[in-house]
């Protein structure tokens, strides 16, 4: 092990222990551990990829790496159709991922162009008191049209986030968290082919609303990964019998997720607590990840074709319109309909209009302005009757590039199709 490694290991062992060891570790005159040289990209660490979002620049200054942060009104969308007067960071919701490497020392400026004080708090990070970002009690808040610094020596490396600590109830459910994911120094196992980062978060926005309802409690009717519901959520591509990592954090404001990948088991290899020990890891194809905390899971991408993951609370893989009507499954509107039509003439009701059901880019005009269906968005074989928490993972024989694929081309007797009548008679089955 290099020596500033282990001189910086010792360091952050004993300040995480304190007592005698850790004053004679820690100068009284230093308030950080003393950083490592910065870690760069394709040397120290493989940068992770965060679907549908970005990761946030930074520059070196006299061995600091430098980030800008930008707290700001965001107008999102999470899918066509569908938009919101959001807040986030730096133009976006999420907020972009900040990404170094354990022993790094980062400054990261914090521009505040909201029309309400906030501060920034580095969630499951050891950092001095003073950087810890609570408004009133480790910090005076962000006014706005101010810019604060936070300075840290990063003393451990895992997944972890940033949100605002300033009215967090409203804050937190406008959009204003994100990812910040610290690369191991020596990495002790073998690198991941993709890196994969999302933030897992659940909005209340009424049918027809622009602006998220920050109070709500109980009924979120728009569930994301990295900000966008399925059917925009941009697919993993990865090549078969590549290692791939998920990162999950949950920023919910009151829900936890299980999250489910077909085809594949993988093994949880990180909480937000930090790595967990090789053979201490366990087998999973579902992963819980409560509110507050993140997950890391791997696998081998040994299975070819379009596999979905997804949360597996059903009511989290649907948008909008899902609980506020009426149970009318197994109800047939259309007499309604006619009779209403005598008096309305232009009267259909919502969702009557199942032209999305053959071509899933024709608009259905019954939907009220500015939101989406329940369910639904294109597959490989026709309509895909969920929305919400849900991707693909798309894994491909011998690709040489890692763009969007297209659908799968299964081969052929793979696919599940109508039983013909010779093999409902081969095996005895009564129809």
């Amino acid at each position: 092990m290099p020596s500033d490694r282990r001189q910086f290991l010792m360091q952050s062992a004993a300040l995480s222990l304190g007592g005698p060891l850790a004053a004679s570790m820690q100068p009284a005159s230093k308030a950080r551990l003393t950083p490592l040289p910065p870690g760069q990209p394709l040397v120290d660490y493989r940068p992770v990829i965060t679907p549908n979002g970005t990761t946030l620049p930074w520059k070196i200054v006299a061995g600091v790496k430098v980030f800008h942060l930008v707290a700001e009104p965001v107008r999102h969308e999470f899918a066509p159709g569908l938009q919101g007067n959001c807040w986030g960071y730096n133009g976006r919701v999420h907020g972009p991922t900040i990404e170094a490497v354990e022993g790094d020392q980062v400054r990261i400026y914090v521009t505040n162009k909201l029309d309400a004080p906030t501060t920034v708090h580095w969630h499951g990070m050891f950092v001095p008191n003073g950087m810890d970002g609570v408004g009133g009690l480790t910090q005076r808040s962000i006014e706005p049209g101010e810019t604060f610094c936070y300075e840290f020596t990063l003393r451990q490396h895992g997944t972890f986030m940033y949100h605002s600590h300033h009215d967090e109830m409203v804050q937190i459910a406008l959009g204003m968290v994100g990812m910040f994911v610290v690369h191991p120094r020596n990495p002790t196992g073998p690198m991941p082919d993709h890196d994969f980062c999302y933030m897992l978060s659940e909005w209340s926005l009424p049918v027809g609303a622009e602006r998220p309802d920050p109070n709500e409690m109980t009924d979120f009717n728009v569930l994301t990964f990295n900000g966008k519901v399925f059917p925009a959520t941009a697919p993993m591509v990865v090549k078969t019998g590549e290692r791939v990592r998920i990162r999950l954090g949950n920023l919910s404001p009151m829900d936890h997720h299980p999250i489910h990948l077909h085809g594949h088991a993988f093994e949880v290899v990180e909480t937000d607590g930090g790595q967990i020990a090789p053979a201490a890891r366990w087998p999973e194809t579902t992963v819980l990840v409560a509110t507050g905390q993140t997950r890391a899971v791997e696998f081998l991408a040994d299975a070819p074709g379009d596999w979905a993951m997804h949360c597996h609370m059903t009511h989290h893989v649907m948008t909008q319109m899902g609980h506020g009507i009426p149970n009318l499954v197994g109800v047939d509107p259309s007499a309604f309909d006619e009779a209403l039509a005598a008096v309305v003439p232009s009267i259909r009701t919502m969702g009557s209009d199942m032209s999305a059901m053959n071509d899933p880019d024709a608009p259905d005009d019954t939907l009220p302005k500015n939101s989406l269906p329940m369910v639904g968005g294109t597959g490989g074989f026709g309509y895909v009757t969920m929305g919400g928490m849900v991707t693909v993972l798309k894994v491909r024989d011998g690709i040489t590039s890692y763009e969007d694929p297209g659908w799968y081309e299964h081969p052929p007797g793979t696919v599940a199709g109508p039983a013909t009548p010779a093999a409902l008679a081969r095996d005895d089955i009564d129809t």
